[in-house]
């Protein structure tokens, strides 16, 4: 009774006298922590995408020989067109469970390297594409219960070859496929929605002539352009140093932004990065913001080839693209970094993890690891504090490595093979099969007295309407420092993590509850006002208090 009464103390007077900051930490708490989870999964890790069932898809590409990694009772993937091995009694896919973290080896037919992916609002994972007989494919992935789902595959499904394109999830529930090698144009999964499309099926292929300008034919450096669907609905599409934003409904470029300053491609096989920062829907008007980072200058994969490695790019650039005249503001990271993978964190921050200091994407053509991660501060005033170095790992993670945001708030790292096949001998950079997790500094033990755990919530969330959830925090609540934010999971390969989106929810009131609940308070909320800013499907939902947030939950959005 007296925990109970203290509780409810500390939000009704206390919280005034509590400071908004987060604690100070000891050095090891600021630097996160590693941890090993599997020495070998078998596989390495090129594409990565978290499931509403906790569980994580991994898979890479089928064209290399065997894995480490038999496929189960016997079973083999028969394909006279792999230019490999044509009986392959291996596996080249797996689902990983966080909770029990183990893993089963799944069934992919043909080629998926290189591909691309999206989950549909029922929570299937679409993948699209990839090389040799897969590069028309669709192949899909519906989440069960038990442990005989796996993927199901759609032959030349796709109206175009889609080896390095790039997906997004619309506000209809459509997913576009942009670009892919020598492919200036972009279609939609499915490709017939009533009122959306119409006629035959070379109709449903929308040219985008920006994709052709932007081809560099020596290095092709606008493959995975980036994309963020915009609060407006429209789209905007980042390849080489140019960007523009794209109304695909009416196939009409609306605007073109300025060149990203410095003349460096980011895109691959230059390879950097980018986000959508959070969008806050707390307020009516939303100021949607992009952000690139890392990259490799003009000339380094020429260079490369002939053992000549360049030095990445440091800078990374922020466009707030409603502005009437938006402008690139720069700033430089700690280290320069190609093929790294820009995360958002729940705490609203942006992680950089993996990728190399010199050289570029593509077969034995990066060097120097990066294996600190770094942690940007997009609010942070004053650059000289944005950026935090964290703690490195013990393994080099180069080119076809990924990263994927955890239920926890753990960052799931793997993957690294700058080799046509796999190889673990006489060579740098072993191809590595291993599975490790990064702890942000957020997740250190010192910050429990402050970290929410969710209670309970509505797990069906409508737009514009208004929910519940309820929460404890052991310490004392400061009120003024709540936060509720979703996370849309990515789907992350080649340093682009698709589909990637977060939005800060409005709160309307928070009340304490009465035992037998202890230090338990009540959040009303309000829904996303649109399917623009938040397309329906899957999140996880995250309550953060003085900037440490809790476990996610997974909540529909409808």
């Amino acid at each position: 009774m007296i925990k109970s009464l203290l509780c409810s103390l500390s939000f009704s007077y206390f919280f005034s006298l509590v400071t908004s900051q987060v604690p100070p930490l000891n050095p090891a708490g600021r630097q996160g922590a590693w941890q090993l989870l599997h020495a070998s999964v078998g596989i390495s890790a090129m594409h990565m995408q978290l499931l509403h069932n906790n569980k994580v898809i991994i898979f890479d590409r089928t064209d290399f020989g065997p894995s480490n990694l038999s496929l189960p009772s016997g079973l083999c993937r028969i394909d006279p067109s792999d230019t490999v091995l044509q009986t392959d009694c291996t596996a080249h896919s797996i689902l990983y469970d966080i909770s029990t973290n183990a893993f089963r080896p799944l069934m992919v037919q043909t080629d998926t390297w290189c591909s691309s992916g999206a989950v549909l609002p029922n929570g299937t994972l679409v993948q699209t594409g990839g090389y040799n007989d897969g590069d028309r494919n669709i192949r899909t992935f519906t989440p069960c219960t038990d442990e005989y789902c796996d993927w199901i595959e759609f032959p030349q499904s796709l109206l175009q070859r889609r080896w390095y394109a790039s997906n997004q999830i619309l506000p209809d529930g459509r997913i576009i496929i942009v670009g892919g090698r020598r492919q200036f144009n972009y279609e939609f999964y499915p490709q017939n929605i009533e009122g959306k499309s119409s006629g035959s099926s070379t109709d449903h292929i929308f040219g985008l002539n920006f994709l052709r300008e932007t081809n560099d034919y020596q290095m092709e450096n606008n493959l995975y352009p980036f994309l963020h669907l915009l609060p407006d609905g429209n789209l905007f599409i980042f390849a080489n140093t140019r960007s523009i934003l794209l109304d695909y409904n009416q196939n009409r470029v609306v605007k073109e932004f300025p060149q990203i300053p410095g003349g460096d491609p980011r895109n691959y096989p230059s390879s950097g990065s980018s986000v959508l920062l959070p969008l806050d829907d707390q307020n009516e008007a939303i100021e949607p913001e992009i952000m690139v980072c890392g990259g490799a200058p003009k000339g380094s994969f020429t260079q490369a080839t002939q053992g000549n490695f360049i030095r990445a790019t440091s800078t990374c650039g922020r466009l707030k693209v409603s502005h009437a005249n938006p402008s690139w503001v720069m700033e430089d990271m700690p280290v320069p970094r190609v093929m790294g993978d820009m995360i958002l964190l729940p705490s609203g921050d942006v992680m950089i993890i993996n990728g190399a200091e010199m050289g570029t994407a593509g077969w034995e053509l990066g060097r120097g690891p990066v294996t600190r991660p770094i942690i940007y501060r997009p609010s942070n005033d004053g650059p000289d504090w944005r950026f935090s170095v964290l703690s490195p790992s013990a393994r080099p993670r180069l080119y076809h490595s990924s990263a994927a945001l955890l239920t926890d708030g753990r960052i799931l790292v793997g993957g690294s093979n700058p080799h046509v096949f796999y190889n673990f001998t006489n060579v740098e950079f072993p191809t590595d099969l291993s599975l490790e997790s990064f702890s942000p500094p957020y997740l250190s033990p010192e910050y429990d007295p402050i970290r929410p755990q969710i209670l309970s919530l509505d797990e069906k969330i409508k737009y514009g309407k208004s929910f519940w959830l309820s929460f404890s925090v052991k310490d004392y609540l400061t009120a003024s420092v709540l936060s509720v934010r979703i996370v849309a999971p990515s789907f992350t390969t080649h340093s682009f993590a698709m589909n990637q989106r977060m939005v800060v929810l409005k709160i309307v009131g928070v009340t304490t509850l009465l035992p037998p609940a202890p230090c338990a308070y009540g959040l009303s909320m309000v829904g996303p006002s649109t399917a623009e800013i938040a397309p329906p499907g899957y999140y996880l939902l995250f309550v953060l208090h003085a900037g440490i947030p809790s476990s996610g939950m997974w909540v529909k959005i409808e």
